[in-house]
């Protein structure tokens, strides 16, 4: 049974894609890339944004900050509500909630931006606290945010902890610092790049995430 439960956002608790792949496009813009192919786009929800920007379009590490600043000029004003709650995300919440677990938001996209999405469906006050990376680079990675969550849970048991996430970010983040993690495959990591970094659990819906969690 796990009495602490870390989620992570993107992907897990909400569908992001519209907000993010036009943000990235319009940040490509700015730099003279067109990419007229949303669908491409997806791949740059989950990672660090920055290290997505130099891979997928081969950026220098000046290029990666400029276009990281390009996707938030759109983003923090447009994107981040371009959103939406996965189905039955919310009934689960104040199941668990109801239940007496205590639950955070461990995501990789800055905890400014985390906060608003989280206000605006409502979702904010079922969490006992919202860490992200901060919009001067640090802790983006995802080890780094769960270690952080972790730090503050005072005489914790990393057996009654559990991640759940749907990139495999997520789940070696976990591993490394030692806790178990679900892996929701209705988000944007593959089953194959799931299945292959080796989850405790894949659930393929919210309502299998709600059964393991209920075990």
């Amino acid at each position: 049974m796990y009495d602490i439960i870390l989620f992570d956002l993107d992907g897990t608790l909400t569908d992001p894609k519209p907000g993010i792949t036009k943000s990235v496009q319009y940040a490509l813009g700015k730099l003279g890339i067109a990419e007229e192919d949303l669908e491409k786009l997806t791949a740059f929800i989950g990672p660090p944004l920055k290290a997505s920007f130099k891979e997928f379009y081969d950026m220098s590490d000046e290029a990666g900050n400029q276009a990281l600043e390009y996707y938030r000029e759109r983003f923090s004003t447009i994107g981040l509500y371009e959103n939406a709650v996965y189905e039955g995300i919310k009934e689960l919440l104040q199941e668990l909630h109801d239940q007496g677990k205590t639950m955070f938001v461990a995501t990789s996209k800055p905890t400014v931006f985390s906060i608003k999405i989280l206000e605006h469906f409502g979702l904010l006050h079922f969490f006992k606290a919202v860490v992200g990376s901060e919009l001067d680079g640090t802790r983006v990675e995802k080890n780094e945010v769960i270690e952080y969550v972790l730090s503050e849970i005072e005489g914790h048991d990393l057996q009654k902890i559990i991640m759940v996430g749907d990139r495999k970010f997520d789940v070696l983040g976990a591993q490394k610092n030692g806790i178990d993690v679900i892996a929701v495959a209705y988000g944007y990591g593959s089953y194959e790049e799931l299945h292959a970094v080796k989850p405790n659990y894949i659930a393929q819906t919210v309502a299998q995430l709600r059964g393991i969690l209920r075990t």
